[in-house]
């Protein structure tokens, strides 16, 4: 018999009837009507070619068939929930995989992880730059970040955000815009060009320019005063989402995280 016909159903039956010698207690162990008990009992009778019990004055007693395979039964049954527990340890695990591009890392997800890890000291987190789209199943990741307009084929959350900001050296830098690849500067031929918004908040703070950046990014530098905010915030159509697939986007453990980290 293939292991994906097993009566599970009829064998769990099976070892409640055993174990009470009655379809009534049997039932009521399973929540189930005492003929919906003798229905699967037949059934799986009738699948493995043997008559499992039969009925005596004296009640219900089990046939040497149904004796001969219980202790096997029982065995699998336990083996069955120990499997169950291993899957289930991965949901209280405190070890969390994360996806995110560089600077969004270095500019405001290891300090949102540096309070989480202070709160709770059994925390234990991976971190694996990326900047584009990731294959979860490859990376083994629970979560990831990302730049974008919605969370695309995964489940998401999107963080709060003022937009973006332009900012500068404290006090003015040059008038030079900073580019970044996505940025929304208007083309002048005196940009300074790097590699990632975060550079370009490193390259406001030294005084090269003004950087528009994510307002999320450079929140901790505007807070820290190495750069100042010209003008208002202005909206935008994209912002970093916490993504996952819907299998790890059910997890506890990320559950738990995405509240940490969107509160």
């Amino acid at each position: 018999m293939k292991r994906t016909h097993l009566p599970l159903n009829g064998l769990r039956v099976l070892d409640a009837a055993a174990r009470h010698l009655s379809f009534t207690r049997a039932a009521d162990e399973l929540a189930v009507t005492p003929a919906a008990v003798g229905q699967q009992v037949r059934a799986l009778e009738d699948t493995l070619g043997v008559v499992l019990f039969r009925r005596t004055t004296k009640g219900l007693e089990l046939t040497p068939e149904g004796e001969a395979g219980l202790a096997a039964l029982r065995d699998g049954f336990l083996q069955f929930e120990e499997a169950v527990r291993a899957m289930q340890a991965g949901q209280t695990s405190r070890s969390l995989t994360i996806a995110a591009p560089r600077d969004l890392t270095h500019k405001w997800l290891m300090p949102r992880l540096a309070e989480i890890a202070a709160a709770d000291g059994a925390m234990r987190f991976v971190l694996v730059a990326a900047d584009e789209d990731v294959d979860f199943t490859q990376a083994n990741l629970d979560l990831a970040i990302r730049w974008g307009a919605g969370p695309g084929e995964h489940e998401g959350e999107a963080l709060e955000s003022d937009g973006m900001v332009t900012v500068e050296q404290p006090g003015g830098g040059a008038d030079t815009r900073i580019s970044w690849p996505g940025c929304l500067s208007e083309p002048d031929v005196s940009l300074v060009r790097v590699g990632d918004a975060g550079l370009a908040i490193d390259a406001a703070a030294a005084g090269l320019g003004r950087a528009t950046v994510p307002e999320l990014l450079a929140r901790g530098d505007i807070a820290d005063a190495r750069v100042a905010v010209v003008g208002e915030p202005k909206p935008s159509a994209n912002g970093y989402w916490l993504v996952a697939p819907l299998p790890q986007w059910r997890q506890k453990k990320v559950k738990v995280l995405v509240d940490m980290l969107a509160s």
